[in-house]
């Protein structure tokens, strides 16, 4: 099996593209997306970058890669006048034929409309003058070229926050800069679809930034723990309810007159089992095992269940995002939110945002959202490689 990283470029992240470049990848592949990661580069990351992209074995290969070197040297270093880093999302799969894939759907780098359906053809640029000078040039994408720089980029990343800073001078000038959370569920995992990148999409009308992200497979344990404060709403909220409901259901079934001070009996009864059972099927749902059948050693396992955990910041995040996300049950939520266009119930309703700031800080806690990710998953790779070539 095959690793494999695309980098979504600035000038892509900052026209809000990601979503759509993230649905394509998505759609596209058969390859499995197992780790992502948010990047500031260094000035000196960026030239150590461009430096490891190979000379062409051919003068239009060469032609290609010095176009690409000279882009990352420009592009990737942070801005001049106010030293602000660049973003670059660093897309991690694994497959067989991980980097044939990715070239194939990333496209080549001289530009033209006879490519087809290709991120570079959808989203990039390439404008040549009469003389063959290039006028213009942006790849959107930039896939990996070879083991060296992928460990260019482990190194690099040792040292990095996985949720990266404010940087942006705008937002410092106006205060009030929040940071939120937002899962895309495991129902928008569970086939082969654009589906993750619509959503984003539809989150980028906020205006907000990406701060953080990575793929998410929440254990029993970290699923308890984040929708711990709901589990008590449900039995207040769906008790009382059931308990209604079961006396009429009695009354008609049986026959028999209960008085309505019974609800309260069979709110406890029969409303509460039925609120913990509900609660039961969203951690199975959210991490693919139920906690009742879980064996304790495996509490604190990854889960079976895929998600995406994105950060997102700027002034009232909490609340654009809520916004557009929509409310808990997606058949009342607005015609054109997240809820409303992809989800299916109140369990099952695509996404989950913070309500707060602080539920917000919570809920990365938990979930681990400052731990080193990406870096784990690259480095088992490289040196199961390293393994392979010692045995070999």
């Amino acid at each position: 099996m095959e690793l494999a990283y695309a980098l979504v470029t600035p000038y892509t992240i900052r026209k809000s593209r990601t979503g759509a470049v993230l649905g394509r990848m998505l759609s596209h592949t058969t390859n499995k997306l197992v780790a992502m990661q948010m990047v500031s580069p260094t000035m000196a990351m960026a030239e150590a970058f461009a430096d490891s992209i190979r000379p062409g074995s051919n003068p239009d290969d060469e032609f290609c890669r010095a176009m690409i070197r000279e882009y990352i040297r420009i592009n990737f270093r942070p801005d001049p006048e106010t030293g602000h880093r660049q973003r670059v999302l660093m897309l991690v799969f694994r497959g067989e034929n991980a980097h044939a894939e990715l070239e194939r759907i990333t496209g080549h780098l001289r530009i033209s409309c006879h490519q087809g359906d290709t991120l570079r053809n959808s989203f990039g640029d390439l404008i040549v003058g009469r003389d063959g000078q290039v006028l213009y040039f942006e790849p959107a994408v930039i896939l990996s070229d070879h083991q060296d720089d992928l460990r260019i980029w482990l190194d690099f990343l040792r040292t990095q926050p996985t949720i990266l800073e404010n940087t942006c001078r705008h937002d410092e000038a106006c205060g009030g800069v929040e940071r939120t959370l937002v899962l895309i569920k495991p129902d928008s995992w569970r086939q082969r679809s654009s589906r993750p990148g619509a959503i984003l999409g539809l989150f980028s009308r906020t205006g907000l930034r990406i701060t953080g992200c990575r793929v998410n497979h929440m254990s029993v344990n970290q699923a308890l723990a984040f929708y711990g404060p709901v589990r008590e709403s449900l039995c207040q909220k769906l008790s009382p309810h059931i308990g209604k409901v079961a006396r009429e259901t009695l009354q008609r079934e049986m026959s028999v007159p209960l008085p309505p001070e019974s609800e309260k009996d069979l709110a406890e009864c029969v409303g509460v089992p039925f609120a913990l059972e509900q609660f039961e099927r969203l951690i199975e749902f959210m991490c693919g095992r139920r906690p009742s059948l879980c064996p304790p050693q495996q509490l604190d396992e990854p889960g079976t269940a895929s998600s995406l955990a994105l950060v997102y910041e700027g002034p009232g995040a909490v609340e654009k995002i809520r916004e557009v996300l929509g409310p808990t049950d997606p058949t009342q939520a607005p015609d054109g939110t997240v809820r409303r266009e992809f989800g299916a119930n109140v369990m099952v309703n695509t996404a989950h945002a913070s309500d707060s700031v602080g539920s917000a800080v919570r809920e990365m806690a938990v979930i681990g959202l400052h731990e080193p990710h990406l870096v784990p998953v690259v480095e088992r790779y490289l040196n199961n490689n390293q393994e392979r070539e010692k045995g070999r």
